[in-house]
């Protein structure tokens, strides 16, 4: 967690874009995240988000809107099909990948890779509580 909180604060003003279930899947003592403009997508009117945190119906939407907004950068930090709908957009250049050598009983998955992305930069194999991971990054290559 503290290698995605300091990916995403980074030292401008940051959006993260996230689908209902995500913003649902953070502890309510976490939401919003510090320090970065919160965006929520969902078909649903009535989410009661706080006031501080904007909600759009697609990603599109919420694009257009934050255009206005001056941000240094915008993550998408989930779900799985926002990911799948994200990568496609030539305007995401760069994955931050964490990669956990281990196997999980999942529901959502990480879209495959496009070919145009490069893996650009790779951390040593770290471990933490049991597991071994390394973070990678890849960049749209023109």
């Amino acid at each position: 967690m503290k290698h995605f909180a300091d990916i995403t604060v980074g030292h401008g003003r940051n959006a993260v874009i996230m689908g209902r279930k995500t913003w649902e899947s953070l502890p309510k003592k976490y939401r919003p995240l510090k320090e970065r403009l919160n965006v929520v997508l969902s078909r649903q009117a009535d989410l009661n988000l706080p006031a501080d945190v904007l909600s759009y119906s697609s990603l599109d939407e919420a694009l257009e809107n934050l255009k206005a907004k001056n941000l240094e950068e915008t993550f998408i930090i989930g779900g799985g099909s926002l990911y799948t709908e994200a990568i496609e957009y030539p305007n995401f250049n760069k994955l931050y990948i964490t990669e956990i050598m281990s196997d999980f009983n999942c529901d959502t998955f990480f879209p495959k890779i496009p070919k145009e992305f490069k893996k650009t930069e790779e951390s040593k194999l770290r471990s933490e509580n049991q597991y071994r991971f390394k973070f990678v990054i890849y960049e749209r290559s023109s």
